[in-house]
């Protein structure tokens, strides 16, 4: 054995971890299943922050929350690592980043059109995109499917959100249930990522496989009582705050119990409550057009940060059409409006992080649990796969099969697969490389 292997890392302090999950929010490009894949490859596989099956396990209860899974999970590793605040920290620096990025995208959008600039640079991203999305269902694949009856749930997984538009609620609740029974009838093929797999791993981690739940991530009814009593009194604050300033039928109040009743009853990930958000803010509150919110998607897509930031787009674009500041206080209606659409859509993930993750914690030994979130893991990467598939299908033919074929972006989506997998390339240089590709070739063809 290596002495990286028999040797832990150096403990992490809390100024540290602050400066790395800011890091994070900057660079966390590809969606959930590239931000995953970015996490995956820096606290499991370089710093050691965590063992790859105490990573997974929390994955897996993240999976299963309505809201954006790769901020959860980040929320959190670092609630394990640095109690309330480290959760709360590395889960906000998650997505203020693109927060703000998002709110000077949305202005330039608004007030200057199409910029040729930034549409060159997303030509590039996309496929780009769609190479890390495709590396990432490899690369969590390689790890979780370990048998014959993991990769049977995963194919089943594809085909059924693929060629059946199964919806991922009822794929996660069928693939846990094949574990669940799976785990008591064949409960080797379900106990993968144990210490088996510790010789070929990546070596001790800090919160390794055998570590014990520190005393702040027990469960207690007492500390169970008061996270939520502080959620309940900081939403009720937050909406009331709103309803004082600007009364109860005015647009930002709105956007309040809207975003909350998105994050709090869409299951699924970022694509099962894309349609709920466009059937609200477009059809129902008119806050925006249907056209704008793909352009809002495409600046989700390829900024960092959970793609359901896209509504934070909404909610810019709605505060500023509705003019909810008064006429003459647009952009400022418009950075009101993605911050309540922001604030309301991710507190709820912090609630199930800190009110749940104490209970996740007392199960990561036990197959009756751990069954279940292996067969959900399986399905998870046939999920991954079908999203490659639906990134493929809009950046290659954006008009459809009868459209035009884009040749430069297969080039570009190849040339990103190769950097990847065969020269091991960060995610951040394919990126920018991909990006000044797609300006470059845009500026030339014009």
């Amino acid at each position: 054995m290596s002495d990286r292997a028999q040797s832990k890392p150096s403990p992490v302090s809390f100024s540290q971890a602050f400066r790395y999950w800011l890091k994070l929010g900057f660079i966390s490009f590809g969606g959930p299943a590239g931000q995953i894949a970015i996490m995956h490859q820096d606290l499991v596989e370089r710093k050691r922050w965590i063992s790859e099956k105490r990573f997974l396990h929390a994955l897996n209860y993240c999976m299963m929350l309505p809201g954006p899974e790769a901020q959860q999970l980040a929320t959190y590793i670092g609630w394990m690592m640095h109690r309330t605040w480290g959760g709360v920290i590395s889960g906000g620096l998650f997505v203020l980043p693109s927060l703000f990025i998002l709110i000077a995208l949305t202005w330039i959008y608004l007030a200057f059109g199409n910029v040729p600039l930034v549409a060159g640079l997303f030509y590039g991203i996309k496929p780009a995109v769609t190479a890390i999305v495709l590396f990432a269902a490899y690369r969590i694949g390689s790890r979780a499917l370990k048998n014959a009856v993991l990769w049977t749930i995963s194919f089943a997984a594809f085909v059924a959100i693929f060629a059946f538009g199964v919806p991922f609620p009822y794929i996660v609740l069928g693939a846990g249930i094949v574990g669940y029974l799976g785990g008591r009838i064949a409960p080797e093929k379900f106990s993968t990522g144990g210490h088996e797999d510790a010789g070929k791993g990546y070596g001790s981690a800090l919160i390794d496989d055998a570590t014990p739940t520190p005393p702040h991530a027990r469960f207690r009814w007492s500390r169970f009582v008061l996270v939520l009593a502080v959620f309940l009194a900081v939403w009720g604050a937050a909406l009331g705050a709103l309803v004082a300033l600007f009364g109860l039928e005015s647009d930002l109040v709105q956007m309040g119990w809207f975003f909350t009743k998105a994050a709090l009853f869409t299951f699924g990930g970022a694509y099962a409550v894309l349609p709920y958000v466009y059937q609200g803010a477009v059809e129902h509150y008119h806050w925006l057009t249907a056209t704008q919110m793909i352009d809002g998607l495409a600046l989700g897509e390829t900024t960092p940060g959970p793609l359901i930031m896209v509504v934070a787009f909404v909610g810019f674009v709605g505060a500023w059409t509705k003019a909810a500041l008064g006429p003459d206080a647009l952009a400022l209606a418009g950075c009101a409006g993605a911050a309540v659409a922001t604030f309301f859509t991710f507190l709820p993930s912090f609630l199930f992080i800190l009110l749940g993750g104490p209970l996740v914690e007392s199960t990561h030994g036990n197959l009756g649990f751990t069954a279940p979130l292996t067969g959900i893991t399986a399905a998870v990467v046939g999920v991954i796969l079908n999203l490659a598939v639906f990134f493929a299908w809009h950046v290659f033919w954006p008009e459809g099969f009868s459209g035009q074929f884009e040749w430069f972006s297969v080039l570009v989506g190849l040339a990103a697969i190769i950097a990847l997998w065969r020269h091991k390339g960060g995610m951040i240089p394919v990126i920018l490389g991909c990006g000044a590709s797609g300006l470059v070739y845009r500026l030339i063809t014009g």
